[in-house]
């Protein structure tokens, strides 16, 4: 049965977000293909919302069950109404109820902000020569990939002109887009650079010497993810636990605090990393390899098992 205290927790994330998915992961990083595909369908309409990830509490994922009477995840809330899981989302979908639903309806989203040098512009405009009456689309998935490509205009898309450059955008890459800027740079390495503040930010791969170098200059706080028992094998002094005490501490810290995560091998490392980015911090990284490579690379006293 649900406890009040889970309830309460549950009552106020409805009541707080307009919109809140409970699912199994994080946006950036869902745990089953059914919570993929509404995170998937809601990047498409929604530049923000909350998640809530049920695999970080048993009492959390049994009680959103109870709380909905809803037997599967993910559950999707709208302000504060119940709407229900991934075949429900999906639906309200391809009928276009779901736009309505979240107040956002079929309507042309605004034109973007994007900045193109004038070495990109005359790249396309090369490349047009050869199009053969195609036009130049972008499309920005929701991991902010970024796709440049020639084609016949594509039904739902709006026109933007940039120096002179008719550009092609569908309504979730216009969304994306604002303020993004387009590059073209020569040489060895010739392609486009694309740089779009929109982007969220990622978890950081450093390597054993790249830590070494930031713990040196006191440039990054150090968490350990694993249990007493295998800490109690192999560690790096300045490593904090991620107990109750360590989790105080990290969530004290500023969300801009340089923070990186170890662990055996730097897959659970990883998966707390990807927590503490939905959590707000920006600057998170993992020790790729974890405490295994740093023993090989940095420094050998470290037991390895």
């Amino acid at each position: 049965m649900i406890t009040d205290a889970v309830r309460e927790r549950i009552s106020s994330l409805v009541a707080k977000h307009p919109v809140v998915l409970f699912m199994k992961g994080t946006r950036r990083g869902p745990q089953c293909g059914f919570s993929a595909q509404v995170v998937a369908i809601l990047d498409e309409l929604l530049p923000d919302y909350e998640t809530v990830d049920v695999l970080s509490s048993a009492e959390l994922r049994d009680g959103i069950k109870e709380f909905s009477q809803w037997p599967t995840i993910p559950q999707l809330f709208v302000k504060g109404q119940f709407v229900g899981g991934c075949d429900i989302v999906r639906a309200l979908q391809e009928s276009g109820e779901l736009g309505e639903l979240l107040g956002r309806p079929g309507a042309p989203p605004a034109l973007p902000t994007i900045a193109i040098t004038q070495a990109a512009v005359a790249a396309f405009k090369a490349a047009l020569v050869d199009a053969e009456g195609e036009v130049l689309h972008l499309k920005i998935d929701a991991h902010f990939q970024n796709d440049l490509y020639f084609a016949p205009r594509e039904a739902g898309t709006v026109e933007l002109e940039v120096a002179g450059l008719a550009l092609f955008l569908d309504a979730a890459s216009a969304r994306r887009a604002d303020g993004m800027s387009i590059d073209f740079v020569d040489g060895a390495n010739a392609g486009f650079k694309i740089d779009n503040p929109n982007q969220p930010a990622t978890v950081k791969q450093l390597s054993p010497s790249e830590l070494k170098t930031m713990l040196d200059r006191r440039a990054v706080e150090l968490f350990d993810v694993r249990p007493a028992h295998e800490r109690a094998l192999a560690s790096i002094a300045v490593a904090r636990s991620l107990d109750e005490a360590g989790q105080a501490y990290l969530f004290s810290l500023d969300r801009n605090a340089p923070v990186a995560f170890i662990c055996h091998h730097g897959m659970r490392s990883q998966s707390a990393a990807e927590q503490v980015l939905g959590d707000g911090f920006r600057n998170v990284y993992n020790l790729r390899g974890g405490i295994h490579a740093w023993s090989e690379t940095v420094d050998p006293s470290v037991p390895r098992y």
